[in-house]
């Protein structure tokens, strides 16, 4: 596995930027070259200098310090939101897919109802009903999205379930929870990775979107998403304080759906050759 991974150059550098971006974010008050949170109202929309690399923004803050200091909300959020919606996801769907019977059609039918209504509109009902905090946008979020995961991993456990070694253990006397654990979560290993990559990606724009809408992570606290909502009255006067942020966004989400499918492939090579 290691060397179709090493092989495949798109996993490679995907997983590559993915890991610098994030290394960034965690070593940010190294890095930064000053406070994000410090306004100088004389250097505001400063060029790019030595002292301000990016610019500075509205109210003379740093832009590049914003950047780094952003990477923190912006993708430790989503990484937040995509372990609740693959563990909520994976462990309704390997019931539905393992028990069948009453226990497939509870948890599919409430699938069927969650999936009934357009994702964005319930997560902005969820935050509105429970208010707007960062700890409600993740909550919305995996609230909304587990019925979808659940659905895909049903699927994926269904096609394993009756396989020889399945049955074999099963006849055995062997308990349920050894079965789920030990043969059926790893048969659908690479699923859940390709999922959670992709998955990553949706979640950067989720709480982008709701930040920039004013439901997100809330000003002075720089995020990508909330830099664009401060940088929207100034679009034709200092463009570069939207152009950075949305740049980066669609860079980080191209790399998570890039390495999704690059990681298909390594995982599943004769799926991906099909």
């Amino acid at each position: 596995m290691l060397q179709r991974f090493l092989h495949n150059k798109t996993a490679v550098a995907t997983v590559g930027l993915v890991l610098f971006v994030a290394l960034l974010g965690i070593f940010a008050p190294l890095i930064a070259p000053n406070d994000p949170y410090a306004t100088d109202i004389v250097n505001k929309f400063a060029p790019f200098s030595l002292e301000y690399p990016l610019g500075t923004d509205n109210l003379g803050r740093c832009i590049l310090s914003r950047m780094l200091y952003g990477i923190r909300p912006t993708l430790g959020l989503a990484v937040l939101t995509m372990l609740g919606t693959i563990g909520l996801g994976a462990l309704l769907g390997l019931m539905a897919g393992y028990f069948r019977g009453w226990v497939e059609e509870v948890i599919m039918r409430t699938v069927d109802v969650m999936l009934s209504f357009p994702s964005q509109v319930m997560v902005f009902a969820v935050v509105a009903l429970l208010g707007i905090s960062v700890q409600n946008v993740i909550i919305a979020n995996v609230f909304i999205k587990w019925a979808w995961y659940a659905r895909m991993i049903r699927t994926g456990v269904m096609q394993y379930r009756d396989r020889n070694f399945v049955q074999f253990s099963r006849c055995i006397g062997t308990p349920e929870h050894f079965v789920l654990l030990r043969h059926l979560v790893p048969s659908i290993a690479s699923d859940l990775a390709v999922l959670a990559s992709l998955d990553v990606g949706w979640a950067i724009i989720n709480i982008s979107t709701l930040s920039f809408l004013g439901l997100g992570v809330q000003a002075p606290t720089p995020e990508w998403g909330a830099m664009l909502n401060e940088a929207k009255n100034v679009l034709t006067s200092n463009p570069t304080q939207m152009i950075v942020p949305g740049v980066a966004i669609v860079v980080l989400v191209s790399a998570f759906n890039l390495m999704g499918d690059a990681l298909r492939d390594v995982l599943d090579p004769k799926e991906a050759a099909e």
